[in-house]
């Protein structure tokens, strides 16, 4: 399963954007920022219906909620940039020069050294107890300063896998500027299914978009002075078996941005086999890593390293339990770059923390492949 995972995390690293519909002439349209437009399309006529799994797919306008114990935090706090009308989802325009840089980046971003997943590197922790039926989690995240040709992940996932076969969902903060360029932390969502392939985002087919205001993909604000966190609860809808993704938040109510309908699965049907969070970062051709988290290593304090904290996973039943009550395997391959500790702390300005993970390191190119 360890290679299985590595391989589909050099997918997430590798993939192309096919296309965004441009075909459907937009309703109204949003420019966050210079290369950042955002196009508010037919509901029906998004690009997530037009994969071939979808063509007898009626969308489903919410899902059936499951609630989680509420908890305290400074969570992120967007500016309303984006309403679109009635009957209307934003989905991020694909530039030209947008288009190129994606189309570029998995030819620039394969190291030669290894055939599984070359120059990527992992810190965090991951659970094999399920079926689980969901998982959120607090992200930390920070604004980092990495290479054109480096990625930095902060993520929330789940996964199942029979013989080298994988189903994955993943989301949190990327700093991909291959994939984006510019060197911003955005919000992600990833998904490998049925066919061996996957996808970001609305870049390509497959997820459904159902809010108005809140993309599966944006830019994100960073305060230079409070910590960032960012609540995405990935979680499989009991009466359709679609997986949702919902920014959680200390108030209600929540943003239920879509899901990945369950016909591009076909292992998940009972819920997933495993749940983690982690960081994830990749090297440039050059072999030299960049840093993870906050670029620092963990000390087992609360001020060094990044977090992830509140870690609450759904079990079969849809029961909410935290990911320590389950047996967790800790996951570092290159200790001399990246580290990961384990501890409790009841608050960390203003944000109630509890069982949480400290991750991340400097990089280097020391690091290996």
């Amino acid at each position: 399963m360890a290679l299985v995972i590595m391989n589909v995390l050099l997918l997430l690293f590798s993939v192309v954007l096919v296309r965004s519909d441009q075909t459907t002439t937009p309703l109204k349209s949003f420019k966050i920022s210079g290369n950042v437009t955002y196009d508010c399309i037919n509901i029906y006529k998004q690009p997530g219906l037009d994969h071939p799994l979808l063509k007898n797919h009626t969308i489903q306008m919410k899902p059936s909620r499951t609630e989680l114990n509420s908890q305290t935090g400074n969570s992120i706090t967007q500016k309303n940039k984006i309403k679109c009308p009635d009957g209307t989802i934003p989905v991020l325009r694909n530039t030209k020069d947008f288009l190129t840089s994606a189309n570029l980046f998995p030819e620039n971003y394969v190291h030669p050294h290894s055939v599984d997943s070359p120059g990527t590197h992992i810190a965090g922790v991951r659970s094999h107890a399920g079926p689980y039926r969901g998982i959120q989690a607090w992200v930390y995240g920070v604004d980092l300063k990495i290479e054109k040709d480096q990625a930095s992940y902060s993520q929330i996932y789940l996964g199942s896998g029979v013989n080298n076969k994988i189903n994955y969902i993943s989301a949190g903060f990327m700093i991909n500027p291959g994939y984006f360029g510019d060197g911003r932390v955005w919000s992600y969502g990833f998904w490998k299914g049925k066919d061996g392939k996957g996808c970001y985002n609305t870049a390509c087919s497959g997820f459904v978009q159902v809010s108005q205001t809140i993309p599966i993909v944006q830019p994100i604000d960073i305060s230079p002075t409070e910590p960032s966190f960012l609540r995405p609860f990935i979680h499989q809808d009991k009466n359709t078996g679609n997986w949702w993704l919902t920014y959680l938040g200390p108030d209600k109510p929540n943003g239920d941005l879509g899901y990945w309908p369950k016909e591009l699965f076909d292992h998940f049907d009972n819920g997933a086999n495993m749940v983690g969070v982690g960081g994830v970062v990749k090297a440039s051709p050059s072999g030299s890593s960049p840093p993870m988290g906050n670029g620092k290593f963990p000390d087992g304090g609360r001020r060094t390293s990044a977090i992830f904290a509140n870690i609450d996973v759904l079990n079969s039943n849809y029961e909410q339990s935290k990911i320590s009550s389950f047996p967790i395997e800790i996951l570092v391959d290159s200790p001399q770059c990246y580290g990961l500790r384990v501890g409790t702390v009841k608050w960390y300005r203003r944000t109630r923390l509890g069982y949480f993970f400290n991750y991340g390191g400097p990089g280097g190119n020391s690091c290996g492949v």
